[in-house]
């Protein structure tokens, strides 16, 4: 079975509640949310500059890398997708998450 495709990852959370931004709109206007970004991939901690600040935790036994951490909003969440798919990077899931 081939992995699933980006768009039918986000998809997937979307229906499943992980993006969608019904809840969080106030006025028009979105305040920031926590997301969780797995990826098949292993990157090192150096990587969190370039998901603007996320924080990259990696598991080499499973070969996966997990970035998290503070979303401003949708075309924020978007554009850190974006990134993993011009990486080339394997999506596994996008959840939106509790703050700790």
């Amino acid at each position: 079975m081939a992995p699933p495709t980006l768009l039918a990852s986000v998809q997937a959370a979307a229906a499943a509640g992980g993006c969608s931004d019904r809840d969080e709109e106030v006025n028009g206007t979105q305040s920031s949310a926590h997301y969780e970004i797995r990826v098949a991939a292993v990157l090192e901690a150096r990587w969190s500059a370039w998901f603007d600040g996320l924080e990259v935790t990696s598991d080499d036994q499973h070969g996966e890398t997990v970035m998290a951490g503070s979303v401003a909003d949708q075309a924020a969440l978007h554009g850190l997708l974006a990134k993993v798919r011009d990486l080339g990077l394997t999506l596994i899931a996008v959840q939106r998450i509790e703050p700790d």
